[in-house]
């Protein structure tokens, strides 16, 4: 398997180095034959291109497996004209990855204020409000005076139809309970398409059981029992907003894993952001970015029906759990370790075969 990583600005870096250290013992350990390209983006692409984003690149990930994004500062990025492209919608828009995976878990032998909860969110990924993923050109946040801003939402049909049954066919796989996640006692017409064509997908799966929730509702719900759910969906912002709640519910941001999945190719991603203020102090926290290095590889074991890199990424989901109930973790998570002798413990107790309980 032929992966791309692209490191990233801030904390990116350094919780990359941790996450490849893993997956090279990983590759070892179950045969999986990795190889590791590595290209700058983002600022140090910036400084030497002139873009934060090359043109050849996205040729460069389309012929690997798979694409390592570490976070990076979108918020300093906004003037495309001047190279300044906003990395993660680059990858997500031009790789059409319609799907934002996002699991939350508690781990045995930390605290659990809400109770033990293992779920996924899964995200439309494509459209909804975000102003740079809904319109072929231009933005879609109009300045109409200088005090009134419209901003346009796009709801497809299409859309709809391929995020509601890459829910549907996760949660096949898992306990077979569907959540949908919507607005449609306001948005009528939108969030209404959005239910009413969840509910056609789930039809298609015998035996996954399927209730709907309110957005507002669901913030309370998953706070008060997030135990009662297995996989949701919603739209883009609402399951932005949603994911990173149900991270942080389970002990802290992160923690929470993220893939960008299209019909082709995945973009295992970071759930938080670079972090600069902490860049260089070795004490960011790696480990969402190691789960969502395991993402890819599960993705990968589906895609060419290799059964190894799903076992491989069980194996790092364990080390991580091993990791957590020893504490072998940064003091965020309730650790007394740095980034990288925290990659170190996580990849240690993945060669010794460390069991998650």
């Amino acid at each position: 398997m032929r992966i791309v990583v692209l490191p990233g600005d801030g904390i990116g870096p350094e919780i990359a180095a941790a996450t490849l250290a893993v997956l090279r013992a990983a590759s070892e350990r179950f045969q999986l034959g990795v190889t590791l390209e590595e290209h700058a983006v983002g600022h140090a692409s910036l400084e030497m291109f002139g873009t934060t984003v090359r043109p050849d690149l996205i040729e460069t990930v389309r012929a690997a497996d798979g694409l390592i994004l570490g976070p990076t500062a979108t918020f300093d990025f906004k003037d495309e004209a001047r190279g300044e492209i906003n990395p993660s919608r680059y990858f997500r828009k031009n790789l059409d990855l319609f799907a934002n995976i996002r699991p939350a878990r508690t781990y045995p032998g930390r605290p659990a204020r809400f109770g033990t909860f293992d779920l996924v969110v899964v995200r439309e990924n494509t459209e909804g409000f975000y102003a740079d993923r809904n319109m072929e050109q231009g933005n879609a946040e109009l300045l109409v005076t200088p005090d009134v801003v419209v901003s346009l939402r796009r709801i497809t049909r299409l859309c709809c139809e391929r995020i509601a049954h890459a829910a549907c066919r996760l949660a096949m796989k898992r306990r077979k309970r569907l959540t949908i996640v919507h607005k449609a006692n306001v948005l009528k017409i939108g969030d209404g398409m959005f239910l009413d064509v969840c509910r056609e997908a789930a039809r298609g799966y015998p035996g996954l059981a399927v209730d709907d929730v309110l957005v507002d509702a669901m913030m309370a719900h998953v706070v008060r029992q997030p135990e009662r759910f297995d996989v949701i969906v919603a739209t883009n912002m609402f399951g932005d907003i949603l994911s990173d709640l149900t991270a942080e519910l389970s002990g802290s941001l992160g923690l929470g894993g993220s893939l960008n999945v299209g019909a082709k190719y995945a973009m295992a991603q970071a759930a938080h952001g670079s972090a600069p203020d902490i860049a260089g102090k070795d004490i960011a926290n790696p480990i969402s970015l190691i789960l969502s290095m395991a993402l890819l590889l599960a993705w990968n074991a589906e895609r060419i029906g290799a059964p190894r890199f799903e076992a491989a990424a069980h194996g790092i989901e364990d080390a991580v759990a091993a990791a957590m109930r020893e504490g072998r973790v940064t003091r965020d998570v309730g650790g007394t370790l740095g980034t990288t002798a925290t990659g170190q413990a996580i990849t240690d107790l993945l060669r010794s075969g460390a069991s998650a309980s």
